[in-house]
């Protein structure tokens, strides 16, 4: 029998929780259920006034990092921080249910600094480029 989102949500957890536990986030299950597009599970790292959501159907999908008022998605974050060319392993393809989760793992321990332990204006710098970047038409984030 396949499990079930909101085990494999936790089990990705499980692959997160040592970078993340040892920031201070603890891991709260927000919930889970079936919806028109199938079965879902989401929750929150959670410390002080940050916050990483995750959402899980089928795969890790929408990733989102808050930092007081000021957030932004996992796409926008790693693109603000590398640009184009990018080097960040999530979002990735893989057939293998936890491999997003290894992806996103890497990308916090090398790149997400300015959340997990930097000041709220260095991450804020980020979310301004990030914005920046999506208002740009659907041809100009190709160049």
């Amino acid at each position: 029998m396949d499990k079930l989102p909101i085990d494999l949500l936790r089990e990705g957890c499980a692959l997160l929780d040592p970078i993340l536990n040892s920031h201070g986030f603890t891991f709260e299950l927000g919930g889970a259920g079936s919806g028109s597009g199938g079965p879902f599970a989401f929750g929150y790292y959670i410390s002080g006034d940050r916050k990483l959501e995750l959402h899980y159907r089928y795969s890790l999908g929408m990733v989102t990092y808050y930092f007081g008022d000021t957030f932004m998605d996992h796409e926008s974050y790693m693109r603000a921080l590398l640009g184009p060319a990018g080097g960040n392993r999530y979002p990735g393809f893989s057939d293998e249910k936890l491999a997003a989760f290894e992806g996103l793992k890497f990308d916090l321990e090398h790149f997400g600094s300015a959340f997990l332990f930097g000041d709220q204006k260095e991450f804020a710098r980020c979310a301004s480029a990030a914005n920046e970047w999506q208002r740009k038409s659907g041809i100009a984030r190709l160049a």
